[in-house]
This record gives C-alpha cells, sequence and structure tokens, in this order.
C-alpha cells in the first residue's frame, strides 16, 4: 500500500466520542469581553461571560490564541506557548476558566500556531545570534539569497498577507545575510519541521496545556507546516485564495505537502496517552475533498474545518453537492464531517451571502468595494443558512456574533485598521478586521457592554445597540433566540448523530431533507415552497400564508 493509499483501521468507537457531533463556539479573546476595561477582551471577561454560551446550547468553546506575543497578527505570533499575554490576563486566570467552563458542561479547545513563531521567540532571536548552518539556524527556514550578492529572495513566494514572503537579515557587523521565510507577515517566521529539535518543543507544548486539562487544540495552518523540498518557484492561479490551493492545479509548493501526515500521527499518538476525549482539529484549506479527508483517518486528526462549506454560493444545487461530497469523503476514513459559515478570517456570512462579487478569503469588504452587501438580504440568507447547517450530521462550529446576525463593519476608519493585511498590500485589501469587532452585549451600557469603559480596540459600529444580546433575549424572533431553539432541538433530536435523507419532489432550488424524525426544508427560490407535514420546531423567517418564503429554512418534526 502506497503512502496516499494509507488508511487504517478504524478503531472501535467509545460511548461518548463528544467531538464527532458537538457544537463548538468560536471565541476571539480580544473582541468577546474585557473584564479590566482596557478595551481589549481577556480571560477574565471570558468567563464571566460563560453561562450565556451555555444558555446558548452549545458544547465546547474554541478560544482563538491568548498566548505571550507582541500582538502584531492579533495574538497569531506566539513568543511563549505556555505562557497567557499580559492583555489577556495569567495562567491563573486561564485554570480558572477552564474550571468554570468544565463546571458549565463546556469543554475547551485552544489555538496552537506551529507552522510560525514571533520574530520574539526566544527560538528565533536563538536563531539570528547563531552563525549561518547552525542548530539554531535549522529550527527555521532560512536560505541563502539568489543573484548578485545573494540579493534577491530564495525563491518567488508570496505573503498570504501579501508582498514577498521573505525577509533579509544582517550579519553582526551590518552586512546583509540570509534570508528567512515567512508565508504571513515578517514578525512570523516559519519554523522548519523537518527539524526532529521542534518536533519536540512542541510535544511539551501539546503537554504543556493537557496537563492542565484543555479538551483539545485547533491546529492554525495545519496544511502549511511542511514545505516541498528544494523550496520550487511557485505562481497562484488568479482565484486562489490566499490559504488553498489552485484548484484544478498542482498542489503549491507551501500546501498540502505529505509531511504533514506524519506530524498528526504522532500527536494523536500523545493526546491518546490522556483520559477524557481529548480532540485535534485542524485548519487545512485543501482540495479536493477526499484529499482533505485523509487529515481525519483513524489515526490522524479527529477533525478538520469544511472550507469548502463555507465557501458554498447561495445555491440548492451547489450545498446539495458539497453536503454529500463531505458526508462521503468524511465517512470513508470513519470519521465526521463539519460544518462552519464564518470564523475570525472571512468575511462574516451575514454580510458574504449578500454580496454581489468575488471576494476572495482574507480580501475583506470596506467602503471602495465594488458593491456593499443588503444588510436585510444578508440576514436572512444567515438565518436561514444556519438553520440547514445545525441541522446536518457531525460537528458544527459557530464565531462568536454569527448568533446575534452580526454583520462585517465595513465602515472601520483606514486609521483604526490593524490586521497586516491592509498595511502589507497598501490599503489593496481590507483584511479581516470587518469580522472581528468587539460583541455588543447591552445595548445601553458603554460599549454595548464590551467593558466597563466603553473603550474598544476596534470601533464598534453605532447601530449594533439594536443587535445586542439583552435586546435580543426579548425578542422571541431574534437572531438568538433562534439560535437557541435551533441547538435544543438539535441536541434533544440528536442530529449530530444523525443521518442525511435527500427528499424527492422538491424544487431544484430548495435543499430538503429529513435527519431523524425531523424535515428540513431550506428555500433558496423566488417563490414560496409548501409546509412540510407536521409541528413546526422553528423557521429561520416569517412564513408566507402558511408555506416558506425566499431565503427562509424551516424545521419540522414527525407527528406522534
Amino acid at each position: 500500500m502506497t503512502t496516499l493509499d494509507r488508511t487504517p483501521p478504524a478503531p472501535a468507537r467509545t460511548a461518548t466520542e463528544w467531538w464527532r457531533h458537538a457544537v463548538i463556539y468560536q471565541v476571539y479573546p480580544r473582541s468577546f469581553a474585557d473584564a479590566d476595561g482596557d478595551g481589549v477582551g481577556d480571560l477574565r471577561g471570558i468567563t464571566g461571560r460563560l453561562p450565556a454560551l451555555r444558555d446558548l446550547g452549545v458544547d465546547a468553546v474554541w478560544l482563538s490564541p491568548f498566548f505571550t506575543s507582541p500582538q502584531r497578527d492579533a495574538g497569531y505570533d506566539v513568543s511563549d506557548y505556555c505562557d497567557v499575554d499580559p492583555v489577556f490576563g495569567t495562567l491563573a486566570d486561564f485554570d480558572a476558566l477552564l474550571r468554570a467552563a468544565h463546571g458549565l458542561g463546556l469543554r475547551v479547545v485552544v489555538d496552537l500556531v506551529p507552522n510560525h513563531t514571533s520574530t520574539e521567540h526566544a527560538w528565533f532571536r536563538a536563531a539570528l545570534a547563531a552563525p549561518e548552518g547552525s542548530a539554531e539556524r535549522g529550527h527555521y527556514v532560512f536560505r541563502d539569497g539568489t543573484g548578485p550578492g545573494g540579493d534577491l529572495p530564495p525563491n518567488n513566494w508570496q505573503s498570504v498577507f501579501g508582498g514577498p514572503a521573505w525577509s533579509r537579515v544582517a550579519h553582526p557587523d551590518g552586512t546583509p545575510g540570509q534570508w528567512y521565510l515567512h508565508l504571513f507577515d515578517s514578525s512570523q517566521p516559519d519554523l522548519d519541521w523537518q527539524d526532529p529539535w521542534v518536533r519536540e518543543q512542541f510535544r511539551d507544548v501539546l503537554r504543556f496545556w493537557l496537563d492542565r486539562g484543555v479538551d483539545g487544540f485547533r491546529i492554525d495552518v495545519a496544511h502549511g507546516m511542511v514545505k516541498a523540498p528544494g523550496l520550487p518557484d511557485h505562481v497562484p492561479a488568479p482565484d486562489a485564495g490566499s490559504m488553498g490551493g489552485d484548484a484544478g492545479q498542482d498542489t503549491p509548493p507551501y500546501w498540502a505537502q505529505e509531511g504533514v501526515h506524519e506530524i498528526f500521527r504522532d500527536w494523536r499518538e500523545l493526546v491518546e496517552t490522556y483520559d477524557g476525549e481529548r480532540a485535534l482539529c485542524g485548519e487545512a484549506w485543501v482540495t479536493p475533498m477526499s484529499r482533505l479527508a485523509r487529515y481525519v483517518r483513524p489515526d490522524e486528526l479527529h477533525q478538520t474545518f469544511n472550507f469548502a462549506y463555507l465557501e458554498t454560493p447561495w445555491s440548492a444545487p451547489a450545498l446539495r453537492a458539497v453536503v454529500d461530497g463531505s458526508l462521503a469523503s468524511f465517512a470513508a476514513v470513519g470519521a465526521p464531517s463539519t460544518w462552519v459559515l464564518s470564523n475570525h478570517d472571512v468575511v462574516r456570512h451575514a454580510s458574504r451571502l449578500a454580496l454581489t462579487f468575488d471576494n476572495p478569503q482574507g480580501a475583506g469588504i470596506g467602503p471602495a468595494s465594488p458593491a456593499l452587501p443588503d444588510e436585510q438580504l444578508g440576514l436572512r440568507r444567515a438565518r436561514a443558512a444556519s438553520a440547514l447547517m445545525l441541522a446536518l450530521p457531525g460537528s458544527a462550529y459557530v464565531y462568536q456574533g454569527e448568533e446575534l446576525g452580526l454583520p462585517e463593519a465595513v465602515d472601520l476608519p483606514d486609521d483604526a485598521r490593524q490586521d497586516p493585511t491592509w498595511f502589507r498590500t497598501g490599503g489593496e485589501r481590507y483584511g479581516r478586521d470587518g469580522c472581528r469587532v468587539p460583541l455588543p452585549w447591552e445595548a445601553d451600557a458603554p460599549g454595548f457592554g464590551f467593558g466597563p469603559t466603553g473603550a474598544s480596540w476596534l470601533p464598534q459600529p453605532a447601530g449594533w445597540s439594536r443587535l445586542a444580546r439583552d435586546v435580543q433575549a426579548a425578542d422571541p424572533a431574534s437572531t438568538l433566540n433562534l439560535y437557541r431553539t435551533l441547538l435544543a432541538a438539535r441536541a434533544a433530536r440528536g442530529l449530530g448523530t444523525g443521518a442525511v435523507e435527500w427528499l424527492d419532489g422538491w424544487p431544484d432550488d430548495v435543499v430538503a431533507l429529513r435527519n431523524g424524525d425531523v424535515t428540513v426544508v431550506a428555500n433558496l427560490g423566488d417563490g414560496v415552497v409548501p409546509l412540510p407535514d407536521g409541528a413546526l420546531l422553528a423557521a429561520s423567517g416569517p412564513l408566507a400564508g402558511g408555506g416558506v418564503p425566499t431565503d427562509t429554512t424551516v424545521w419540522v418534526a414527525a407527528r406522534g
């Protein structure tokens, strides 16, 4: 059997395997809740708001990075993997958060950033201080330049954030030296995962957090940790997303290399030495789906994000196809499918689903975009899309604020933007700040309740007062209460462990399925379609004369 074909037999399943069906809520710490009033969210703020997540009905919380960092890329530039950045609190604050979450029945997943460190990490500082060819330099991807005097980068790779993926360092005497690779910002040098020393350091990092009691890890850039031998040149296709491959073309030499699978098999062995079903989820922008499924073979990761689903257009045939493809591909290796519509790297789906132009991942939207989304249309489609997603078997991810129907914050002042993409492209791409604006909790409180002082690291739109959680909690028709209804019904009826049965007799622009005793109809067409027989459990929007209007999803339970 070749490496490409290797799929070990699935082990016997335990009674729970929570990660197969869990709804996992992503907390972006700097924008969730601010306890100390400095305008940046923190761990104590998260702890204080955990009851709201329990009441929402999710099963687990994924925390984006809170490790020590200079915050050049909002914490994805780590300078110490085993401590908490002071802006977020202390290790004692983390331990208190973990205890509180577990006390509420919520599992906690932390974000691991293994592709790169910060330039301020002790490992990189040691590499800069060491001579060329040293063991310290070998922890990162240092190379000699090309051209006269080595004045040109080692290859033509471009950063995800724009501009060259290489920066040059100087010798102690100030003369130009080698170049180092950074697929992201120049402050985020890529580690060399061919180095056994790097692998052992991360085993220790995993153990550090597992010993504290975390329930799993989300792995940042899981498809980028290993580069092709020789680091060959590559020109991406014009329509290639910033984090993915080129559809119909060869895999870029910096994404989805075979060597990543060895790393994940090693990590799987490690986490399985711990009690309590610790889970690994990879951020892997890999196509096609059959290739992505190889990341979740029985001895590798437990989950990987389903970005093909996230990027599917608002089209019934396209949605049916991606659901079928997902379920088949993941089932072939004994893994659950995951479903996701928004996260901290993409335009919020309450805006994205109403866009009328192509918007590659990471580009963002802003005042000068070709057209701004219709907010009412976007929200109607977002509610319908969420109701469809939460009816599907497997594990679903909810990004903070989507349960409030938050749109992308479009009108951010240029001087407030902080995403490296904005700066590295000279303002040509807005980047991801618009989906990271701090949450509104109470309509009449300073900063809408984000913190006690009203300070906010990114400005909150004034119109968000009507979207605040306290306002929505009192409105039975709110997006918040829709999510509560859907999540309660999903749990009560076991939809996460169910199966999809497509229903015949519906128009092509309708997605109609049955999962257990629940019939789900999502109308993406222009007309009104009949409401299925049974007890109405949930509707993403008002019905029309007893029927299901456009951009609306209903859940109906079989009677008695």
